[in-house]
């Protein structure tokens, strides 16, 4: 794997707005290979290892590069933009700076063809609720985090994000990604922080049911466990769309006594 290096630059308000109609991005090469035939559910923080990729489907091996618009949302402070630097560029960020706006894009290898993953980092206070949808239009998937140590970042999962998503961007598929893997596991830093309430992998699969999001997936972005799950998985919800299960209609649920 080859993967030439770039930093985040965070743009402001008035570059938000002229991002809105001519995006900004900056362009990171990478090779990344990755297999389509896991199953997205119940991933939590079980290992990353694919198996054997089936053979590649005709759509999916034509030279054609494909885009692919990944929006990654949630509360401020769960470590989106974390995420994103420890997927680009291998590397942890100690101080924390409340993003603005950010995009950059990525070229990811996919059995053999080459798919253009652009990745839009997003502002989760509520100060940007009016400019942050702006970075919603033309989004292939949404990249939902929260913190597996803020109970207040699940919950608001579904009482804020979902909605929003749903107004803005309906239909969209949503991959849930709980962060700070590392950290619900430390007993030390509950010691510290008595007021953390830790997400169990339950509650996390219990929400991701709730939400209708056909993947869940726990990651660390500082020790890097499953980070890389969470983009192959936001790949392969766009190019292998879970099969929507039919409803019955009332004649087929009609129970006939002869």
């Amino acid at each position: 794997m080859s993967q030439n290096r770039g930093r985040f630059e965070l743009a402001t308000c008035d570059e938000l707005l002229v991002s809105a109609s001519t995006p900004r991005v900056k362009v990171h090469q990478m090779a990344i290979p990755i297999s389509l035939a896991l199953d997205l559910r119940g991933q939590g923080s079980r290992s990353e290892a694919p198996p054997p990729p089936p053979p590649p489907r005709p759509f999916l091996t034509m030279s054609a590069s494909r885009f692919i618009k990944c929006v990654t949302v949630g509360d401020g402070a769960v470590g989106k933009t974390c995420l994103l630097i420890s997927y680009t560029s291998n590397t942890f960020p100690t101080d924390y700076v409340p993003t603005v706006f950010d995009n950059f894009s990525a070229n990811v290898v996919v059995n053999g063809s080459t798919v253009n993953l652009g990745l839009w980092d997003t502002a989760g206070q509520e100060d940007y609720n009016r400019l942050r949808p702006l970075s919603y239009r033309g989004a292939d998937v949404f990249i939902l985090a929260f913190s597996l140590i803020s109970k207040a970042s699940y919950e608001n999962v579904s009482k804020k994000w979902i909605p929003e998503l749903k107004h803005y961007a309906p239909g969209v598929p949503i991959v849930l990604v709980g962060t700070k893997l590392d950290l619900r596991d430390d007993k030390q830093f509950f010691i510290d922080h008595p007021g953390a309430v830790p997400i169990s992998t339950a509650q996390g699969e219990e929400l991701r049911k709730l939400i209708g999001a056909p993947a869940y997936i726990e990651c660390s972005s500082k020790t890097q466990q499953n980070v890389k799950g969470v983009f192959d998985a936001a790949i392969r919800v766009v190019l292998q769309p879970p099969k929507q299960k039919k409803k019955k209609s009332k004649a087929q649920k009609a129970c006939s006594i002869l």
